[in-house]
Order: structure tokens, then sequence, then C-alpha cells
């Protein structure tokens, strides 16, 4: 499918939809813990039914109605169960500590990119402490064997999603430690990790860098609601910045610890001209603020943002083609961008390379242009959002969708 998109500013109100890395975090305590919960979630994507399908693979009991999950938690896990993560990244590195950890053994299936994208060091850790992991075929991970060791310690550097996994199976031990090596990278989402398993019962501390996990096991207190995405929001966010303010988006937490709620200062940075901007908390936020700099005064730089090499698509040179292709100035670095400012985007074809992040900024980029953005392979929001095109029509945006 195609989205062919004319130009124009957007306006009005909407409302963000639930945040996906929340409620990946929600659902697997809920499934873990040791009484049944009510998550809140008034939309889903496919990466959070990627979790939902997995955690019903390994024995809990999900059903989802009316914009809420009722979860009964895993009681016996399922032997050698068959997983399937779709291409959604939160979900394998999230479980595949968990899998470890329950000592079931399961048989996880990939799709898309996620094959390809890092679970070194995390596999290596898993398999010093009792997991026996194979990938009999490139698309299939085999687990075998249980975690002996509550004690872990990981580089920090590679994947927050890393660290989150390991401390999900913490809850499942009843407590231990990792040992967090090297800087930090994407801070925000293991906060959103501790905070999730705190809701729950939890008690972390860090000492120095090392989280300190305990537990008698997790408890939930019935119901809880998912907080609005940040990261979907910045779209509408960067949309009212080049829509002279006209577009407002509620729902958002302004003290949630998502990341991604920086978006409204790195970009009026951004528009001020001549930014630098470290993704190393935000790549997520790295395309759509791309646009922004397309339009804004001077050159702006993104730094440290390597490691969206390793997304969807190598979101460092999928951006770059997309602001080339509709008439940006974009160039690579090693582990960023250098964009500088053009007057007007002039439209065009933009490939999405399957990235709903890619997708989604392309349809921003069409408020600051002059001919129509036409975006292949418009499905892949989906991933993420897929009510997407039809929010963006709702706020004026003239698209048209083509099979």
């Amino acid at each position: 499918m195609k989205a062919i998109i004319k130009p124009g500013p957007l306006g009005g109100s909407i409302k963000a939809i639930p945040s996906k890395s929340q409620a990946h975090r929600l659902l697997i305590c809920a499934a873990l813990a040791k009484n049944e919960s009510r998550i809140i979630c008034s939309s889903s994507s496919e990466d959070i039914e990627a979790t939902v399908s997995c955690l019903r693979a390994l024995g809990a009991e999900i059903e989802y109605e009316g914009g809420v999950y009722s979860v009964k938690p895993i009681k016996r896990p399922v032997a050698m169960a068959e997983l399937d993560c779709g291409e959604s990244g939160s979900t394998l590195r999230f479980l595949l500590p968990v899998i470890c950890a329950l000592g079931c053994g399961a048989r996880i299936k990939m799709h898309g990119r996620l094959p390809q994208r890092p679970l070194s060091p995390l596999w290596e850790e898993l398999e010093r402490c009792g997991a026996e992991l194979s990938r009999p075929e490139e698309d299939v991970i085999e687990v075998k064997g249980r975690l002996w060791e509550n004690s872990f310690s990981i580089a920090a550097n590679i994947s927050s999603q890393f660290v989150s996994g390991l401390l999900f199976a913490l809850a499942i031990l009843r407590g231990g430690e990792v040992e967090l090596v090297g800087e930090i990278e994407s801070a925000p989402y293991i906060e959103m990790t501790i905070q999730a398993l705190i809701d729950f019962g939890a008690h972390i501390e860090l000492e120095g860098n090392v989280l300190r996990f305990s537990t008698p096991g997790l408890r939930s207190n019935g119901e809880m609601a998912v907080e609005g995405d940040w990261s979907n929001g910045a779209f509408w966010m960067a949309a009212g910045m080049l829509s002279g303010g006209k577009v407002h988006c509620s729902g958002l937490d302004m003290g949630s610890a998502q990341g991604d709620c920086a978006v409204m200062e790195a970009g009026e940075a951004i528009m001020r001209g001549n930014a630098t901007i470290d993704a190393k908390d935000i790549p997520d936020l790295v395309p759509v603020l791309s646009v922004l700099a397309s339009v804004s005064p001077g050159t702006t730089r993104f730094i440290n943002a390597g490691r969206l090499r390793l997304k969807e698509s190598d979101r460092l040179n999928s951006v770059a083609q997309m602001l080339n292709a509709l008439g940006g100035k974009a160039e690579e670095t090693e582990d960023g961008l250098i964009i500088q400012r053009v007057s007007m985007l002039r439209g065009g074809i933009v490939d999405s390379h399957g990235d709903h992040r890619i997708a989604m900024s392309a349809a921003v980029a069409a408020i600051a242009s002059i001919g129509e953005v036409v975006v292949e392979n418009a499905e892949c929001v989906n991933k993420s959002y897929p009510a997407f095109w039809e929010d963006y029509a709702a706020l004026g945006g003239k698209v048209r969708l083509e099979e």
C-alpha cells in the first residue's frame, strides 16, 4: 500500500495512543504476577500483540475487550512453547531472559530485520548462567535449560532492552542484581522497566552501577492504565511546530519517565538553528526531528545515534534517503546525521523500508513540502500506530491510500 499526501498544514486536537513501551512492560509484569490484572490500553498494535501472543504461548490467559487486557498470570509454564515475536525487538529481548528463568524452553520465531538485530552480549550472559541457546535456522531461536544464577553483568551501551529483560528474569528468580558495565544507553527506558516492576511490588535500588532487586513475587494492585505514548505523540508535536502551533496532542504525562518527552525541548532547539542533538537517550525521535531540521536555520547535527542502524531499517541511511528524496540536504556520519536547511521540501517518493517511523516522518514532511509526498509500504505504521493515517486525515491531512 502507498499513501499519497498533498502538502498542507494540520490542525486540531488528537489524543495520544497508549505507550507501546509501557504496555509491553505492564503486560509482562501482569503475566508474572501472583494475581490477576486489568491493563487499560485503549488501542493496540502489531508489537503489543506480539508480546501478548508470546505470553499466551507461555501459559498466561489474556483477553482484550473494550480497550482492556484482562491477564491471568502464568501458573505452569508451557514446555517448549512456540513463540512468534513478529518484528518486535522489545518482545524478543524482554522475553528471552524470562523464558530462561522459567526454565520451560521455547522455540522463538522472528520476522523482518529482527533476526539481524544484535542479541550479544545478552546471549552470552544467559548461556553463562545456565541457559542453552541455539539458532537452528536464521529466523529461529531455540531455548533450553534454566538460569541458576541471579547475579548478572551486562554492557549497558548496547541496548536498554537487555537490562530490562534481565530485570524481568529476576522477578521470577525472586531477586538478585544486574551490574551495568560502561555508559548507559537509553536510560529512560530502564527507568520505565524499574517503575513497572515497582508498581507490581518489587523493590529496586541502584548502588553505584549495580541494580539490586528484591521481591517475594510480583503482585498486581488490580488495575492500571497505560499512559500516552510520547514516541508517537512526537509526530503530532512536530506537525504542530510546522503548522504554526495548530496541533494539540492530549493524554501525555509531562512527568513521564519516557525519554521521548524531550521532543518539545529538542524541537525548539532545532528550530532556533544550528543545533546539536544528542540522540543517546532519544533515538526514536531522530526521524521526525530530522524533518524539522530540514527546514530550520543553519545546520543540525545528530550525534550518538549509531544504534539507529540496527532498528527496523538502518535509520540513519533511511532518514537520509527520505529527506534527500524530498529535496532536503542530509548526510550520514558514522553515528549520526548532518542536515542543512532548505527553504522548502519539494515532495517526492519515499521508500519507507518497511519502517513505521520513516513512514510517519515522511507524512509530517508533507507539511513542509510544495509537492505531493508518496510513501511506499505505508502499511508498516501498523507496527506501532495502526490508526496513524486515519488520525492524520482527522487533523486535516489530505491523504489517499492506494493498494
